[in-house]
């Protein structure tokens, strides 16, 4: 079925490595929920611009502090003056630019810095496109993370706590941080017991399937948690694909000591797996290759 979003919220679907823009209109005034990958910042803008056809851009709010999340921040800032609204848990690692906390240095990602003007905590309301939402704790995927949902027309904005197929990867838990899975039962069940209609993820197009989602992802919850190793195993490959699109293209015989140079692999594979380093880079090739996310081109090992 088809999700039919009131004609206030426009959703810029992105492709890897960004997450959504969600741009929610006020006459003309307009507040956008996160803002992609720092790459992709130059074409956020741009889309962002035509999006808003004349209005301002007074508000940029995010969902948690993942780098395809807030990656567009300080070029957003810069471009429309627009205020940086974080939620409240993220205050100090955003401030202090905390590059460990923010998962930047283990994932081997990037952002731009900025600075934020103020915050929102669960249990805080904010209007946008015409809508009153409530913020929502949402930890599990990110312990700060926060969802927003609109009781009125059942809407919710649930960045990478809920999508049509899963959730985002649980890094709490991997990386001995907190209990991420018990975390992550917790959301799914609180998001569960709501009545919504739509779901605006932060990956892929909105839906309105949001039961046949749920079971779908405490399926997934539930094979992670009987089975942690393959939470570790599927964790390293998303950050070897995510690190790969970011490059597009390395000389195949370079691409086993570009898996071992990333940090949060060689840290998950030996906190569950247990692999010797050239076995871990070279299973992660096969798999990468087999389903189509990597592919050879000549000398080369290409992002598909």
């Amino acid at each position: 079925m088809t999700a039919q979003l009131p004609a206030s919220l426009v959703v810029l679907e992105r492709g890897w490595l960004s997450a959504n823009n969600i741009l929610c209109l006020d006459g003309d005034q307009a507040t956008l929920v996160d803002s992609g990958y720092v790459t992709h910042a130059s074409q956020t803008v741009d889309l962002v611009r035509h999006a808003l056809d004349g209005r301002q851009l007074s508000r940029l709010i995010n969902t948690h502090s993942h780098s395809d999340h807030i990656g567009g921040n300080a070029a957003l800032q810069a471009a429309f003056g627009c205020e940086i609204i974080v939620p409240a848990g993220l205050h100090a690692v955003i401030a202090d630019w905390d590059v460990d906390a923010l998962l930047l240095s283990p994932l081997g990602q990037q952002a731009a810095r900025f600075q934020h003007d103020s915050l929102i905590g669960a249990g805080n309301e904010i209007a946008m496109g015409g809508l009153n939402w409530q913020a929502l704790a949402v930890p599990g995927h990110d312990m700060e993370a926060l969802g927003y949902y609109n009781p009125e027309k059942r809407l919710l904005i649930s960045g990478d706590a809920l999508w049509e197929n899963g959730f985002g990867v649980i890094f709490p838990e991997l990386l001995g941080e907190a209990d991420g899975l018990a975390s992550t039962r917790a959301t799914l069940e609180m998001l569960a017991r709501l009545p919504i209609d739509i779901v605006i993820p932060g990956h892929g197009s909105p839906f309105a399937t949001v039961d046949a989602a749920f079971e779908r992802a405490f399926r997934r919850l539930d094979m992670f948690t009987n089975e942690i190793d393959k939470l570790a195993w599927h964790a390293i490959k998303v950050i070897v694909s995510f690190a790969m699109l970011e490059r597009r293209r390395i000389p195949a015989s370079e691409f086993r000591a570009f898996v071992i140079s990333l940090p949060f692999a060689n840290d998950v594979n030996s906190r569950y797996l247990a692999l010797d380093p050239e076995t871990l880079a070279a299973r992660v090739e096969r798999d990468l290759l087999l389903v189509n996310a990597l592919r050879r081109e000549g000398n080369d090992i290409v992002a598909a």
